[in-house]
């Protein structure tokens, strides 16, 4: 174990695993600038991971420890030498669909496996911290039961007006789908067998700062690193694919008020996203991009992706009931916003992606 500052006690005492990725980055960020000791649980496999755990190493102290969470005797003893802690918050796993196509035993060990873990780690200290798992819209798979409405630059949903709700069938579609849905059910279930305060938050299309998107994952991010770096991209389908956009702040300030709140959610289902008002398709970014760098992105077309929705839209309600939370940044804010920081930080996006392939657009 690496011990970067000592360990007080008290319940303002957080686990994050996953904190040295994107979400969890931002997410130790705010833990720390609130006051919070920090354990930080990551294997450091993520492109960026270094880079954004060295980042946190200037905003304040706290523990890491490097983990392996498919290995359940490990995470168990990481989480019992922490001690008592007020929150998990549970953001670790693999990430991309396309991945899981090509390996779906690592994609179930890095989600399902691990979560399992997790959750049986912090039941064995026979304490009961708020534990917050990040799961997905895939849970849904291609939502073939909804109604869409083709558009010129989107496609439209026009039987679901306030996105999709909690209350929609599950559907995996993809073995990332079933890796995550598997663990969103565990999660769950954990509240209701053995009364741990869990909450599942499926998540839809999370993006900012320290988000080092890739061709498979993170695609607002991808596109304007592209942009950035003068490289075309690849759009897999006809490009009016819809998602709605949160900045990764305010679903931190979701987890923030889920684990501080006196009479939480527990073993909720939570659809997290920008909701209706925060859409984008494929199309309209690249209409974005042109206005902000003076010139389009080169792209070409490909064949649609296995398990890829033509929308997802979260339906937020319950999520500002039960916590009084909503979405603050719109749309062109937060696309605005992640372009200039990435403008910002060219450099380490430049060391952090290279070796990446130029994809070649075809029709």
């Amino acid at each position: 174990m690496t011990v970067i500052a000592s360990r007080p006690n008290g319940p303002r005492r957080a686990i994050v695993t996953g904190g040295a990725g994107f979400i969890g980055s931002n997410t130790v960020a705010r833990l720390l600038a609130e006051g919070w000791r920090v354990l930080v649980l990551d294997n450091l496999s993520r492109r960026g991971a270094e880079s954004n755990l060295a980042w946190l190493q200037n905003l304040g102290d706290f523990d890491f420890e490097r983990v392996d969470l498919t290995r359940a005797a490990d995470t168990e003893e990481a989480v019992r030498a922490y001690g008592a802690v007020g929150a998990v918050i549970h953001l670790a796993g693999q990430v991309a669909v396309t991945t899981s196509l090509a390996d779906p035993r690592a994609d179930f060990a890095g989600n399902a496996l691990a979560t399992l873990n997790v959750l049986e780690a912090v039941r064995a200290t026979g304490r009961r911290p708020i534990t917050l798992f990040s799961s997905t819209n895939k849970v849904y798979g291609g939502l073939e039961r909804i109604t869409l409405e083709e558009q010129a630059t989107r496609w439209h949903c026009t039987d679901q007006p306030h996105g999709l709700g909690e209350e929609a069938p599950l559907d995996f579609h993809s073995p990332y789908g079933c890796s995550k849905g598997a663990a969103d059910q565990y999660v769950r279930d954990y509240a209701r067998c053995y009364g741990l305060p869990t909450v599942v938050l499926r998540q839809s299309c999370i993006m900012g700062p320290r988000q080092f998107g890739v061709e498979d994952q993170g695609w607002v991010a991808w596109f304007l690193i592209a942009a950035m770096m003068d490289r075309p991209v690849t759009i897999f389908g006809d490009g009016k694919q819809v998602r709605d956009l949160l900045w990764v702040e305010d679903l931190v300030d979701l987890y923030l008020r889920l684990i501080t709140s006196p009479a939480p959610p527990v073993g909720e289902i939570l659809n997290v996203g920008g909701g209706p008002d925060r859409t984008l398709s494929l199309l309209e970014l690249l209409a974005m991009i042109e206005r902000l760098r003076g010139k389009p992105l080169g792209h070409g077309f490909a064949n649609p992706r296995t398990g890829d929705q033509r929308w997802f839209v979260a339906d937020v309600r319950r999520a500002g009931r039960v916590a009084g939370w909503r979405p603050t940044k719109t749309v062109d804010q937060a696309v605005e916003a992640l372009w200039e920081w990435l403008q910002a930080n060219r450099a380490t996006i430049t060391a952090t992606i290279a070796g990446l392939p130029s994809p070649s657009p075809v029709r």
